[in-house]
């Protein structure tokens, strides 16, 4: 079932690449939207627009936000197009999909490196549950060591469009980032490509970065059953950076501020994919907490057999995580809760970037003792 009401716009909040968040009004009460500027057109104060209301109706989230369907009494305004569109859809078989060009088919002047490629050469992948976990792992790469290279690669668990994220936003903004890769339904990135396979060769051989990132957008779906969430992904993504001969870097989802004894801990969502749905190991890096928090998730551990299975990697650089983490003028958030909240949370994502921007150096070294 999809909820459509009819408003009228009443300001513009913000605007970034791609995306305007606007007031709206309906029936004299006013809300907040998104319009997408590539799908739908640009949109300014005293337009009517058509709103998809469906996830507010349903009380679901979303942001907190409607979405704009189309500007003007539902008359679509054209989306700028150039000759760089290829004929990779996106949103496919549904009234809004386009076509991107990706950058691994045959007319992209990219796709050679694709047929010409190898490895990954080691190089690390972060891989992340939680769109929240990409700026504490980023912060702390770059804080780290400013000098790497770091991409971000966003699947399509969460929001397909990059550009609703404000972290992404902030990222580039603050040049954190080289460069976005998106897949998949996901788009807006700087580069699109078709699967997590394509992506990886496109951060490391198009854009050059030393370390990826790789997470959901904002957002993500849970059933409160074992497998039913959209973060089960993680195990495919493990299995193909290892595939392609990277050195997969997972971040475990913990919280002991979470209600849910499920997700106390180590979440079942990060236990699931990897006792289960990853068939190949990853590195899981895990902060030294306090005793009683320490004993709790290492007793997960052991009961899982997630030892057996993967590295496991401590760091008790804790402090030194957090003021990288506090260094940027950006307010962290997860579930709506913040880093004073949340703070193992945070801490952990932020422990992988840490982790990760370490063994760069063994990384490099091999990779120039090997020519």
């Amino acid at each position: 079932m999809i909820y459509y009401a009819k408003a009228k716009v009443k300001n513009i909040l913000r605007k970034r690449q791609d995306c305007t968040e606007i007031t709206i009004v309906i029936d004299n009460e006013e809300y907040k939207a998104i319009n997408y500027d590539s799908l739908t057109g640009t949109v300014k104060p005293g337009d009517w627009v058509l709103l998809n209301t469906t996830a507010q109706d349903l009380k679901l989230g979303s942001g907190g936000y409607h979405f704009v369907v189309s500007i003007n009494n539902g008359n679509i305004l054209p989306s700028v197009t150039t000759d760089k569109d290829g004929h990779i859809m996106k949103l496919r078989y549904t009234p809004l999909q386009f076509a991107v060009l990706s950058a691994e088919e045959q007319q992209s002047p990219c796709h050679q490196v694709f047929v010409n490629f190898r490895d990954l050469k080691g190089r690390p992948v972060i891989i992340g549950e939680l769109h929240s976990m990409l700026l504490p792992a980023v912060f702390n790469i770059k804080r780290n060591r400013p000098d790497l290279c770091v991409s971000y690669i966003m699947t399509d668990g969460g929001a397909l469009p990059i550009s609703f994220s404000r972290s992404v936003a902030y990222l580039k903004e603050k040049e954190l980032i080289k460069g976005t890769i998106t897949f998949g339904q996901a788009f807006g990135g700087d580069f699109e490509t078709v699967n997590i396979y394509s992506a990886l060769i496109t951060a490391f051989e198009i854009l050059k970065s030393d370390i990826a990132v790789v997470a959901m957008g904002p957002g993500i779906t849970g059933t409160g059953t074992k497998y039913g969430f959209s973060g089960i992904e993680q195990g495919p993504i493990i299995d193909a950076v290892n595939t392609l001969g990277g050195r997969p870097i997972f971040i475990p989802r913990i919280s002991f501020a979470d209600n849910r004894t499920r997700h106390r801990g180590i979440s079942h969502h990060s236990v699931t994919v990897l006792k289960e749905i990853a068939k190949t190991q990853a590195t899981v890096v895990l902060p030294v907490m306090e005793e009683k928090k320490m004993d709790y998730v290492q007793n997960q551990i052991t009961k899982n057999g997630l030892d057996k299975k993967h590295r496991i990697i401590y760091i008790n650089e804790i402090e030194k995580v957090l003021e990288n983490l506090s260094h940027f003028d950006f307010r962290l958030s997860t579930m709506g809760r913040g880093i004073d909240l949340e703070p193992d949370f945070f801490i952990t994502a932020g422990a992988a970037g840490y982790y990760a921007s370490n063994i760069l150096y063994e990384v490099l070294s091999n990779l120039h003792n090997n020519g």
